[in-house]
């Protein structure tokens, strides 16, 4: 089959590589129809290179068509459709049943230290092969697979793979009171989606930070009141002034450890990519090379005893933390890797015909998977109006 392969670096290639297989008897294969790029993406292109080998299958954001299942597969059969959750998660064991899928018991990755296994996503989290191929492996075939009706387009359901679950999470984990406020931070797709959540959900007030104009147009278009970065030196400031001098009730960091500012961190980042496997590893786990002024902000222009969700992906050590100025302030942190499963029920009554968060045409870029590679290109460079791209292995 043909699939999205890392090679280094800012190097991704389409290759040709070994059809998936039944290898054990709850494994189902799905034939890809859609597959996302998503910003957790850029940063195997840009900086966790040491934990990835040449070749590694990538993506995360996976639907398709059951093409074969094995012998103890009951939930669904050949032909049927379905998503493909980025967690790899088994849904029996003890953390599953709390609603926990990130921190699946059976599939968690106990030689970094890390919680469960992710489609497409480096040692830290199994190197299990992804979804940017056209076909995948996707074990655990009476649990995992959401299965979705015929009919509708993949972009009606595709986003229950991540993006609609994550920023679901970081919506519910900040904790907005009915008619409250919020600021989000990054107007990528993630943050993009907990504008229109948290704006579905009630709050009177959501606030969206960028400085990509597509993306604040795009926000806005949708009722957010938008802050540019390039425009405001001082962002808590400016949310301050529209909040009655208090910040918002509640922020959400999108976007993680690839925030603009840090120079020193963002040195180190790209050093990361370019030292030997083994000292790249040391300085990404050890070091204090997360670029913290996305994480900073939203410290800044939460109100105090607000709450501060945190979805964006951080992948080293974040220290030092401002302490002091989160005891001070009495804010309550929440974050972690979204729990698929645990938010489907609430989410599917939402992608009806009405489409109420604009679901069907949230994707700026629709493209073959052999436009995978330049699709990651002009994504990490923020260019063509890029805000989510789907790719397309195999005809629906």
């Amino acid at each position: 089959m043909r699939a999205l392969t890392y090679q280094g670096k800012r190097n991704v290639t389409v290759e040709t590589v070994p059809d998936p297989e039944i290898s054990e008897p709850d494994d189902v294969v799905v034939r890809v129809t859609t597959s996302g790029i998503c910003g957790s993406d850029l940063h195997l292109y840009e900086v966790l290179g040491p934990f990835l080998d040449q070749g590694d299958v990538l993506g995360h954001e996976a639907m398709g068509v059951v093409e074969e299942v094995g012998p103890e597969v009951e939930s669904v059969s050949a032909g049927d459709r379905v998503v493909v959750p980025f967690n790899v998660s088994c849904g029996t064991c003890w953390m599953c049943r709390q609603g926990l899928h990130s921190q699946c018991e059976t599939t968690q990755v106990e030689e970094w230290g890390s919680g469960a296994a992710l489609f497409g996503y480096s040692k830290l989290y199994g190197q299990v092969p992804g979804g940017q191929a056209e076909f995948v492996r996707v074990p655990f075939g009476n649990h995992l697979p959401i299965k979705v009706p015929d009919g509708p387009p993949d972009e009606r359901f595709v986003y229950l793979s991540d993006v609609l679950p994550t920023a679901w999470q970081a919506v519910a984990y900040a904790d907005i009171p009915q008619g409250g406020t919020v600021t989000v931070l990054g107007l990528g797709p993630i943050g993009d989606m907990c504008c229109r959540i948290a704006l579905h959900r009630g709050a009177s007030q959501v606030i969206g930070v960028d400085l990509v104009p597509e993306r604040l147009e795009r926000a806005a278009a949708r009722g957010v009141h938008t802050l540019d970065l390039r425009e405001h030196q001082d962002i808590g400031a400016a949310v301050r002034e529209l909040t009655h001098g208090r910040g918002t009730d509640a922020a959400i960091d999108a976007v993680g450890m690839e925030a603009h500012g840090a120079p020193v961190a963002k040195a180190a980042h790209q050093a990361v990519g370019l030292l030997p496997e083994t000292l790249g590893q040391k300085l990404m786990q050890r070091a204090g090379v997360d670029r913290l002024a996305a994480l900073n902000a939203a410290f800044d222009v939460v109100r105090r005893g607000g709450t501060v969700s945190l979805s964006g992906v951080y992948g080293g050590s974040a220290d030092p933390l401002p302490m002091l100025k989160l005891f001070d302030k009495q804010i309550q942190l929440r974050m972690g890797q979204a729990n698929v499963h645990r938010w489907v029920d609430d989410i599917l009554p939402l992608l009806t015909d009405e489409d109420p968060l604009g679901v069907d045409h949230f994707a700026t870029h629709s493209l073959p998977l052999e436009k995978g590679p330049e699709a990651y290109g002009t994504f990490q460079r923020k260019q063509d109006g890029m805000v989510k791209a789907v790719l397309k292995p195999t005809a629906a």
